[in-house]
Formats: C-alpha cells, structure tokens, sequence
C-alpha cells in the first residue's frame, strides 16, 4: 500500500500525538504507511468519518454508538485493546458514611463526571436507574465537565468527583476501575477509608471503526500490522504503555449493551442534539 491510509483520533492529551507518531513509524516499517487526522471532539470526528474524510476511527463506545445509529448498522468494529474489554465503573462512598446499600443514597449527592463520559456519567446513571434510584428523583448528581466532547478519554472529571467525595462535597463518586486501582496504588485514593458500594456490569470501551465501504483486504493488511504489534520489544512497549494495553484483540459489539440502555433511557443523542445536556 503505498497510499497512506488515513486515521482519526482525537487529542483529549498531548501524548496522544507522541502515540500516534510512533504507531505511523511502526506501520512505515512494516509497509503498510497511515497518518492521522486529529480532531478536538468526537462529534466532529464522527461527522467527519461519515463524510469520508479518513478510513479508519479509534473511537470511543459512545463515538461507536453514535457511528451505529447514523449508518444503520453500516460499519464495522475492527479492533480495540486488551483493556478496553470487560471494564467496569464502581460507585465509591467513605467507609465511614453509613451509607450501606444503594437504597442509602436517597436524597445524597452523587459525584459524576462529564456528561459524555460512559464510565463515569451514562453506565453509573443506567445501572442506578436499574437499582430503582433515578437522577433529579431520588438523588442529586454533581457532575464535573471536564473536557466535554472528549467522552472522558480523560481523568479529570472522575478525579474531580473524587476530590469531592474526599472533601464531602459529595458522599459518592463514580470511578472507573482502573482508575480506583490505581488512584488507591499511588496513595491518591486511601483504599482503607473508601469502599466500593455498587459497581455496574462489565462494559467495552474504545474500538477502531470503519465504514461498511471500506475494502476488506485494506482492512485486513492494516490489521495483520496492528495485531503483529509485541508488548515484549521494547521499541513497542513504550507506546503500549502510554496507550494502556499489552495486546491489541479483534473488535467485538457484544460489549456496548450496558451503554446503549444508557443512552436510551436518558435519550441522550436527542438531549443532546437539542442541547438540555449541556444546559443541565
């Protein structure tokens, strides 16, 4: 392939410029050259990739969703990593709260991250909905819009929610898991003075995307590349770390259902084409 195929990616940190730069000098040598177009959001990202504007999307699951529902079905998962599958979001609230079962959060304050973000906004907010505690209802939320349009491919709103839990501003935090394993590793996080009260299914995350036009024997050399990609060569490991997988896997779709009743039940492409959610 000498034409270099085009990938969209969206910057929601500076590394993932250094990312990308060592993924194109990897694909460069084993022949099979890309270059990528970066955006700021998912939404312009996804407009752009129904316009054909580049080939291939590394998407986030609501970016998925929303390329999903605006084709018909008409695109394919090709790839993810290892770690984005079988995720899962706790609801974490003081060991000292009193707070002992979910019907306990009546009338408290929950801490949330962005509205956009699946981990820590729409799979929290689905999963206590399904436990009988609805949003407005029964408790408030507090979000943290950190980064809107980024689908919190980013830390800040869940790291905001925790400080806030921290201070009592709010008397539970929605935290990815990996996020809570690792803010409780580093000390961010007093794993003693914390515990988790309700965590939700497991959950996939992010996915590489391509039309349904797109030529499968493009799709299938550009993935022979990504899959040959070695977490034990040091040269790789470098970006697989700043990436946060050992292996890339096949994509799969089995894993978007928690999300999709989330974005059902809160209607949220239509809120957010109408804008309510960034009112709210």
């Amino acid at each position: 392939m000498s034409k270099p195929i085009l990938v969209g990616a969206v910057v929601y940190d500076p590394k993932v410029v250094l990312i990308w730069e060592i993924i194109a000098e990897y694909f460069r040598q084993h022949g099979c050259p890309l270059d990528t177009v970066f955006y700021n959001n998912y939404e312009l990202m996804v407009e752009s990739h129904l316009q054909g504007q580049f080939q291939i999307a590394w998407n986030s699951p609501l970016a998925w969703l929303d390329m999903q529902r605006r084709t018909g079905g008409d695109c394919r998962g090709i790839a993810m990593r290892d770690t984005d599958q079988d995720r899962i979001s706790h609801l974490v609230v003081r060991a000292d709260s009193g707070i002992r079962s979910v019907a306990d959060l009546r009338g408290r304050r929950v801490g949330l991250g962005a509205w956009d973000s699946p981990q820590a906004t729409l799979i929290p907010l689905q999963t206590l909905a399904e436990a009988g505690l609805v949003e407005g209802r029964d408790f408030t939320a507090s979000r943290f819009d950190v980064l809107v349009g980024k689908h919190g491919d980013h830390v800040g709103g869940e790291r905001d929610a925790l400080l806030a839990l921290q201070s009592g501003d709010v008397e539970a935090a929605a935290l990815l898991d990996l996020n809570w394993q690792a803010w409780c590793a580093d000390g961010s996080l007093d794993s003693a003075a914390f515990r988790v009260l309700l965590s939700t299914e497991p959950f996939d995350h992010c996915i590489f995307t391509v039309r349904g036009d797109f030529p499968l024997e493009q799709q299938q050399a550009w993935l022979e590349v990504l899959f040959g990609m070695d977490y034990s060569d040091p040269a790789q490991r470098e970006m697989m770390d700043m990436e946060g997988l050992k292996e890339w896997r096949p994509g799969r779709q089995s894993g978007f259902g928690p999300l999709g009743r989330a974005v059902d039940t809160l209607r949220f492409f239509e809120r957010r084409a109408a804008g309510e959610w960034s009112r709210a």
